[in-house]
């Protein structure tokens, strides 16, 4: 494809990209030709897999370790990828969790704050620290990974993490005014039911799962491929005109 082609080359950051749809982005920047810098939190056997599998048709790769709720680590972690790649041109901001289904009536004030942490505080950690490199290039790019619960709220029990999801949708917008003039475009996708990776088959219920997937109007679930092609493409128009937006990738189920 010829996005793909302005790929070659290019230096990326995944969050999470060892693991369900961070391995599957991981993996199509791989086959674009890009140089990739595969942050893990446990996922350590997979991330060296995937450094092996770039090395292996001449890329430069890394898997780094980091808990990006710590601010120093997630700096740590941006230095880190600059040095070993040379630099860097694409933020995948991919890490998050719903950690656990909580009502508000279970909410204790330090779950709320931990989820927050995971998915929005450590976004803000690393975009502050990856920003820097980024405007150094004349056209970068990052991608946000938001979630169709920040659309629609999400099913019960997901209200911090919907939450999360959402702000995210604000944040993306606000920082592409911020960083527009930069020569950085940030945007995000919202993923709806992504069948096959470790959240949902922690969260979802074999029962919620089809319900879901009855509702979907092209009648299937989404898969981490449909999401990695996505955020393939917005890295891809990294000099292209598209910033502040999110991209829902969800079947139709939902549409604004």
């Amino acid at each position: 494809m010829e996005s793909e082609q302005k790929l070659k080359g290019k230096n990326v950051l995944i969050t999470a990209g060892a693991q369900g749809i961070g391995e599957a982005i991981t993996k199509h920047f791989i086959s674009a030709g890009a140089n990739v810098a595969i942050h893990y939190f446990s996922s350590e056997t997979i991330a060296v897999q995937l450094v092996k599998e770039a090395q292996g048709v001449g890329l430069k790769a890394v898997a780094l370790q980091a808990d990006l709720t710590k601010e120093t680590e997630a700096k740590t972690l941006v230095e880190q990828t600059v040095a070993s790649l040379g630099g860097l041109d694409i933020l995948i901001n991919n890490a998050g969790s719903l950690v656990a289904r909580k009502m508000l009536h279970e909410m204790e004030a330090e779950f709320w704050q931990k989820v927050m942490d995971i998915n929005l505080t450590s976004m803000m950690y690393v975009t502050r620290a990856a920003a820097t490199h980024l405007e150094r290039n004349e056209n970068s790019s990052i991608i946000n990974l938001a979630s169709l619960a920040g659309r629609k709220g999400g099913h019960p029990g997901s209200l911090v993490y919907a939450t999360s999801k959402g702000a995210i949708l604000t944040y993306t917008r606000a920082l592409s005014t911020e960083l527009g003039p930069k020569g950085i475009r940030v945007n995000a996708v919202a993923p709806g039911l992504i069948l096959g990776t470790s959240f949902h088959n922690t969260h979802t219920t074999k029962e919620s799962a089809a319900a879901t997937t009855a509702s979907i109007p092209i009648e299937r679930a989404g898969n981490a491929d449909d999401v990695a092609r996505a955020v393939l493409y917005l890295a891809s128009e990294y000099d292209g005109f598209i910033t502040g937006a999110t991209l829902d990738i969800n079947g139709g189920v939902y549409n604004m």
